[in-house]
């Protein structure tokens, strides 16, 4: 194995992970608030709150949980997996209330999570889920 992509892997995963823990992080002290903002910002879109206020709620502990998850490298292709689904409902709330300057942010989460499933299998090396395969391999 190439230790320069295996370290490469490495830090798009943290990047992406750190990201995503962030968002989360930040939003779950001020969960009603923040739920009540993004209410706000779609109440003159096509979407009703029985599907945004769940959502608002819902979001920032996935980001949080999907970054964490990434960080120390557990459940990887699962929450790579996760976290685009993530980001394309939110392009979707993007395009619903025409928000555009989000969407790039946005987009390149998305290709950060798709290229990093690409090569998951391959080189993701410094992660909770080669120790574990390696504890299951060997019982």
């Amino acid at each position: 194995m190439n230790s320069s992509q295996q370290l490469s892997f490495l830090f798009g995963r943290l990047a992406i992970g750190m990201s995503m823990f962030g968002h989360g992080l930040v939003r779950l002290p001020k969960l009603a608030g923040f739920s009540a903002w993004m209410v706000d910002q779609f109440e003159k879109s096509v979407l009703p709150d029985i599907v945004v206020i769940p959502f608002s709620y819902i979001l920032p502990i996935t980001e949080f949980l999907v970054g964490v998850f990434l960080l120390i490298g557990l459940f990887t292709r699962q929450s790579l997996i996760a976290g685009a689904l993530v980001m394309i409902a939110l392009i979707f709330g993007t395009t619903m209330i025409e928000e555009w300057g989000s969407l790039g942010s946005q987009l390149i989460h998305v290709a950060f999570f798709s290229v990093l499933l690409i090569f998951e299998k391959e080189y993701n090396f410094f992660a909770v889920d080669l120790f574990l395969s390696r504890i299951k391999s060997t019982t």
